[in-house]
Parts: structure tokens; sequence; C-alpha cells
């Protein structure tokens, strides 16, 4: 497929994903336009590239659909020069687009992620974080996780901002709040279709 082909499928997508269900923040919207999301996404996928649903990499993980993208990053409220923290950096397209509106990037990948994505990449536990680099402005989680763990609560400055997909009775929501006091206080901003995180499982609770 051609590079115009790309091209007008990315501003499609823009026109009659994004812009018709509330992602209309003028610095998401130009990163989404600009970066190519098709060099994101593995060569036997990329037909699937500008479709809205997850792209299936290897090892169970996913790429999230651009809406679930959009959503997230609207929500940030990236300022640029802003540090942020994101976990889930799979094949780096978030990560790219969060350089792209002018964060400084730390990405938490398992083994096998993006080598060179305008990011540090941080390889090992997603629940770990990258204690390094901290303090962080805005903790960006890629995915649905059961719950935040304060391993990366820690990690925030004092008033630092936090956007997830927070898995709640089986029901994925888009959640974002900030960290007061060291505690991290979120609210439900819209049920979201988002890829599903590995290691974030809320620990059984036994009753005697």
């Amino acid at each position: 497929m051609t590079e115009q082909k790309h091209s007008s499928m990315r501003a499609a997508m823009v026109e009659s994903q994004l812009r018709t269900s509330d992602v209309n923040d003028p610095r998401v919207i130009a990163a989404m336009a600009k970066v190519p999301r098709e060099d994101y996404v593995p060569a036997h996928r990329r037909a699937m590239t500008y479709i809205d649903r997850a792209i299936p990499l290897d090892g169970g993980r996913a790429i999230n659909p651009p809406l679930a993208t959009g959503r997230l990053l609207t929500e940030a409220q990236v300022v640029p020069g802003d540090k942020v923290l994101l976990i889930g950096a799979a094949t780096g397209y978030c990560a790219a687009l969060l350089a792209e509106m002018g964060a400084q990037v730390v990405a938490v990948e398992e083994e096998g992620g993006p080598e060179s994505i305008g990011a540090v990449v941080t390889r090992g536990p997603l629940s770990a974080g990258a204690v390094d680099g901290a303090p962080y402005d805005l903790l960006v989680i890629d995915g649905a996780v059961e719950e935040v763990p304060a391993t990366l609560v820690q990690q925030l400055v004092d008033g630092g901002r936090v956007v997830t997909g927070l898995i709640e009775r089986g029901v994925t929501r888009l959640c974002s709040g900030r960290v007061v006091g060291g505690v991290l206080g979120l609210s439900s901003i819209a049920d979201l279709e988002m890829v599903v995180l590995p290691g974030f499982a809320t620990p059984e609770q036994f009753v005697f």
C-alpha cells in the first residue's frame, strides 16, 4: 500500500472515528493525523491499521483501537515538557504520539518492546514502572488494568495526573485522576474498549 493511500486512510480515521466520538483536542488530532500508525503495526497485520479495533500482537498483547488511543490522550491533557511515564509501550505508537505532542516520554515494556520511538524505553514488568526516571508529571497506562498499583502512584509528583483503562465488574472504563498527598483519586469518564494489560490483576480476597 502506498504512502499516499495510508495518508488518506489516516485522514479518514481522524474524521470518521475520532472527531465523531469526542476526540477534538487540536493537539491530539494533529498528532494522530501526522504520526503514521502503519509504522507501528506488524507487516502481516497492516491491513488492519486504520480499522477501529485492537490489533493482535505476538505474546497475547495488542495495540489499542484508534478511538481508545484518542480518548486516552484527550483525557491526558498533555502539556509540552510534561515528563510522562507510559506503561505498555507495545510497538511504540502511543509513545510516538506523546513525543509528537511535546512530552518527554519514559516508556515501559516487557522484553521485545520497541527500539526507537522518540522515547526512553525501559524493559521490565509493566507494574514496576521506571523508578530511575521518577518523578513524573503524568502516568499513561495504555490499556485496561484491574488496579493502578501503588508502585506506579509513588513515581508521580504530588498533583500528578493519571489516565488509564480500569476494569470494574467486567466492564472497561476510561478513567482519569490526580495524586494528592500520595493518594490517587480516579473518576470514570466513559465505557471504552481497550486492550487488557498483563500483570495488574487485583489480588484475590479470601473470605473466612
